[in-house]
């Protein structure tokens, strides 16, 4: 028994070792210059592409939702994001937000207001501060003192992305509040402001401010990147050896029966006449799918027609599989869409 598990040990090690060394899989992780950025901010970003309307719905649902981010794992509060956007999103839109979630799509949009915030300064030790016509405070209570003589002091300038909460007009005083949506510090100020925002006083806008960013990196999402490593070391081999190893590859590989969506047994079966041909055609699926050719300049102009073709050809409801196929696959794809002809009307 012990000379049976030693054997079985001394397998396990050298399948180990084996894998190991014929693994050459390179694996790269691109990182942007900022921080990682809460989830729930970019939520609150998504919400705002779609209406203003449903940003602020959404604001005042999670006001004080980062406490939870203390006492929940990561996939609890994620999920619990999810939920919240639920009440003003269908099923659709909650893929397209777990979808940028993924990609880190708006995270972009809340550097872009720290940045911001940092332009301010903000108050040393403040995790929530209002800017009052170039007065700021992070104490609620001096709102009102500093609201006194806002008129006579510069105007805010107001940016395209900037959050306004609703109201009837905007020739009133501007009071921005920069702070991270979710946390006490901001659920105390934005009582206050969105009362008199909704009595007429103020107009109130919304930053992202986060006073402790996280520590971790930003990871993004890198698509068509290549990475080229030549072997610069010469090895002297046969040619006749490495054309058998690779056409003996090629016929292993025919015996696959889907390729590409065909399935070829079913097609050698139906039609024995053209089993031939169909086997060509066969190995040329196989080929083509391996090797990414570079591609002329005159055949990248229609590229975006012709995979638009396709996808209107398509019937309903394999258009969408096969917008992710292309999109997920495009360098592969790019070579049999050149092959689509487009209607020039």
């Amino acid at each position: 028994m012990r000379l049976l598990l030693r054997s079985v040990a001394l397998w396990l090690a050298l399948l180990g070792a084996s894998t190991a060394t014929a693994s050459k899989a390179v694996t790269a992780h691109l990182t942007a210059k900022w921080p990682e950025t809460p989830l729930l901010l970019e939520a609150s970003e998504f919400m705002a592409e779609e209406s203003n309307e449903k940003f602020w719905q959404f604001v005042e649902t999670v006001r004080e939702l980062a406490v939870y981010k203390q006492t929940e794992s990561d996939y609890s509060y994620y999920n619990l994001i999810l939920k919240k956007a639920g009440q003003f999103l269908d099923n659709i839109h909650i893929n397209l937000l777990k979808f940028a979630f993924s990609i880190r799509a708006y995270s972009p949009t809340i550097q872009m207001f720290q940045q911001m915030a940092a332009d301010e300064p903000p108050p040393e030790g403040c995790t929530a501060f209002v800017v009052i016509h170039t007065k700021c405070t992070c104490k609620v209570n001096e709102i009102k003192k500093l609201l006194n003589k806002a008129v006579s002091r510069p105007r805010p300038y107001l940016f395209e992305r900037d959050h306004k909460f609703p109201t009837s007009s905007d020739n009133l005083p501007v009071i921005v509040l920069y702070a991270e949506i979710g946390t006490r510090a901001f659920a105390e100020f934005h009582r206050v402001l969105s009362k008199k925002s909704k009595n007429g006083k103020i107009l109130y806008v919304l930053r992202h401010y986060i006073q402790k960013p996280s520590s971790r990196k930003m990871y993004l999402s890198g698509y068509g990147v290549e990475l080229a490593i030549k072997d610069t070391e010469y090895k002297a081999l046969d040619d006749t050896q490495i054309k058998t190893t690779t056409d003996t590859d090629i016929e292993n590989e025919t015996e696959v029966d889907e390729v590409q969506g065909f399935l070829f047994g079913k097609l050698k079966e139906i039609y024995s006449d053209l089993k031939d041909n169909l086997t060509i055609f066969q190995k040329y699926l196989i080929e083509s799918s391996k090797e990414m050719t570079p591609l002329k300049v005159w055949e990248l102009q229609d590229l975006s027609f012709q995979a638009a073709t396709q996808i209107v050809s398509t019937p309903v409801y394999d258009a969408i599989k096969l917008i992710k196929d292309i999109s997920q696959n495009f360098p592969v794809k790019a070579r049999t869409l050149t092959r689509i002809a487009v209607n020039e009307l």
